[in-house]
């Protein structure tokens, strides 16, 4: 079962990362592997100020290409994203973005993924290249903070 976790301070704020992140739909502008996110359905949660949507995302891979489901749980005064799956070629799926403020315009970043697929032959394809598969997912976010704020100094 792949699992990455990561810390990383960043030179934008919590809040900039926090909208980057929840922003399901532009995915495919920008992701690695990402073809196509749909967003199915958005909902307030149960508690107040949470939003909960269900989202759809493409991943292709060389001669794979697989839809899945998930449940986003959006907590914007806690800086934080929840990920629960709810369907497609995963046997489960769990991720959590937080983001904390250090100062003024910079953020730390708290991810973490786990996963595993149902099928033998992708969790086989997926663990030879894991690893590079995150860094380069790390590197598209940060790419997109610049693009979208700019770059700024730590």
């Amino acid at each position: 079962m792949p699992t990455h976790a990561e810390k990383r301070r960043v030179p934008y704020s919590a809040a900039e990362m926090y909208a980057l992140i929840a922003d399901v739909k532009s995915y495919p502008e920008f992701l690695p592997w990402c073809e196509a996110a749909r967003v199915r359905s958005r909902r307030p949660g149960d508690e107040p100020g949470v939003e909960v949507m269900e989202a759809d995302l493409v991943i292709s891979f060389k001669v794979f290409r697989e839809r899945f489901g998930s449940r986003v749980t959006l907590r914007p005064d806690e800086r934080r994203i929840d990920v629960e799956y709810l369907d497609g070629p995963f046997r489960h799926l769990r991720n959590h973005w937080r983001f904390v403020e250090v100062e003024p315009g910079s953020c730390e970043i708290d991810f973490f993924v786990d996963f595993e697929f149902r099928s033998s032959v992708l969790q086989a394809l997926i663990g030879m290249v894991f690893n590079e598969a995150m860094q380069r997912i790390v590197r598209a976010f940060e790419s997109r903070a610049e693009a979208l704020y700019g770059r700024r100094a730590l």
